[in-house]
């Protein structure tokens, strides 16, 4: 264990030795550094954060932020030159409000270690995605996470309530606030939210929390076509007060799921598309019998022509991990595209239907599987395998497709490495030109995150 300068905290560990750099070339994306970091610092507190940045900004040093590495747009493999700033032992509660129902806690702390530690208290966070075990909440922040419950609580931007942040130059920007409402002038934390480290390195969040579900209520719907499933989302917003996930899953999708978890499909027969719907609330027999009679009268009413309502909570974990399978697919699909689009609601089914037959023409060896949180147009779609010479043909075929009908090229995944050069289909020269001004007015000399989200 070696410090960058004699001016650094002793505490502050930096480690340069080739093997034990290792973990930190990739991300899960699959990308992966060609050579490794110049160094790998591991703060422990934002004072460590900023001594750090402050002497990578007097040497010029470029700066490589890492989370839990689970991003998919490759924005934390380090480029040439880089040294990397892990915020991994950064994972402490600070405090807890339980009276206004807060808590503050360091950027490197485990999504699924918040959930616990506030779900021991009463209390819940509703944030909740695939990569729960190892994701951080700075990363969650940065990217500004979605997940399967964006529906009822909105994305990690409308739960997070003050923030701290250290600019390029080892500033430290404290904005800890611990209330809804603040109507003081701009917001600047809304700067480090979504911008992916290109702004300022996030070090402590203020979460705002919500009182714990007693008890959750899913039911999984056969339809026969999407014009259903819109018809499913509006009965539903309207019925079910305590709706928290919408999530829709084509045929294609729900077999491959089957399939790869070794499991019989939920339905004996096949339809071509199926929607898992959540509830969360109190346990209580009424909260039971109006999903009862909201699945009934959808039954009557022809919008759904099937539906399983389970009888246990492990009856309903069997029918979310067919949702979650998608990992589980993609190993078998390499070379693959993973496509994580937002598609304005009425035009998704022309959408699904077009870009499926597009690439089924052009690549018909391959597979194409669709799936989604509907409930907030965000669409995923896996493509492949595919000829590694054909993975830039399939990005711009799909996101020329996004572009046609007003859609964002990324969802909740961010856009990184991956999708810089596609940034153009969702954001126009102008806006470019001013998130360029902004970037050039925080950190002129250009060592947070370069290369990533857009060149500079």
């Amino acid at each position: 264990m070696t410090t960058v300068s004699p001016s650094l905290d002793d505490s502050l560990e930096i480690l340069r030795d080739a093997d034990r750099m290792a973990p930190y070339m990739q991300d899960a994306s699959g990308e992966a550094a060609d050579q490794p970091p110049a160094q790998v610092a591991r703060p422990r507190n934002t004072e460590e954060v900023a001594a750090f940045l402050r002497h990578c900004h007097e040497q010029g040093r470029p700066v490589c932020i890492q989370g839990g590495l689970t991003g998919l747009a490759g924005g934390a493999v380090p480029g040439r030159n880089e040294a990397v700033l892990t915020l991994e032992r950064m994972n402490q509660v600070l405090d807890f409000d339980p009276v206004g129902g807060t808590v503050r806690v360091q950027a490197g702390m485990v999504l699924q270690a918040l959930c616990d530690y506030v779900q021991e208290r009463g209390w819940y966070f509703p944030m909740d995605l695939g990569a729960r075990g190892s994701c951080q909440i700075g990363g969650n922040v940065a990217t500004n996470a979605g997940g399967n419950r964006v529906l009822r609580y909105g994305t990690m931007r409308e739960l997070v309530l003050g923030l701290e942040a250290v600019l390029a130059d080892g500033i430290v920007l404290s904005m800890l606030n611990r209330g809804l409402k603040n109507n003081t002038g701009l917001d600047l934390k809304h700067l480090f939210i979504g911008t992916e480290g290109t702004l300022g390195v996030i070090t402590q969040v203020v979460l705002r929390l919500f009182p714990l579900p007693q008890r959750r209520y899913s039911a999984l719907l056969a339809l026969e076509d999407f014009p259903s499933v819109v018809a499913l989302l509006h009965r539903a917003r309207g019925a079910l007060a305590e709706l928290s996930s919408f999530e829709v899953m084509w045929q294609d999708y729900l077999q491959a799921a089957a399939q790869r978890l070794d499991c019989r499909a939920p339905f004996d027969a096949a339809h071509p598309v199926y929607v898992l719907l959540e509830m969360e609330g109190r346990d209580r027999p009424e909260s039971e019998a109006l999903l009862e009679q909201f699945l009934g009268e959808c039954l009557e009413a022809g919008v759904a022509v099937d539906a399983i309502l389970p009888q246990s909570q492990e009856q309903a974990a069997q029918l979310w991990r067919l949702r979650d399978a998608i990992g589980e697919i993609l190993s078998g699909m390499k070379p693959y595209v993973a496509f994580d689009v937002g598609i304005p609601l009425e035009h998704t089914d022309a959408f699904v239907r077009d870009i499926r037959q597009a690439l089924s023409e052009a690549y018909p060896q391959a597979r194409h599987l669709f799936f989604g949180h509907l409930g907030d147009g965000n669409l995923h779609l896996s493509t492949g395998p595919h000829a590694p010479d054909d993975l830039l043909a399939v990005e711009e075929k799909v996101y020329q497709a996004v572009q046609a009908v007003g859609g964002s090229i990324s969802a909740e995944h961010g856009i990184g490495r991956i999708k810089k050069p596609f940034l153009h289909y969702s954001r126009n020269a102008v806006e470019r030109d001013r998130m360029r001004a902004i970037l050039q007015l925080l950190d002129p000399q250009q060592i947070l995150n370069p290369g990533r989200v857009l060149d500079r």
